[in-house]
């Protein structure tokens, strides 16, 4: 009997910096094999924006 797929609980939490905006995710420096479609995501407003693709988390530094 096969066992079901488990899916990695691990978070992503990235803080960014005004400088580095526009924010898209996947960020440029994560691998590219796996990652889903490019996303820019609105996060100057709220400072607080999560990917809806991967659920990683960006906080706004200020």
């Amino acid at each position: 009997m096969s066992k079901p797929l488990s899916r990695s609980s691990t978070k992503h939490y990235y803080e960014i910096t005004p400088e580095t905006l526009p924010l898209s995710c996947p960020l440029p420096n994560n691998r590219l094999w796996d990652a889903h479609p490019r996303v820019y995501l609105p996060i100057a407003k709220t400072g607080h924006v999560t990917c809806p693709y991967c659920g990683t988390e960006y906080t706004l530094r200020t």
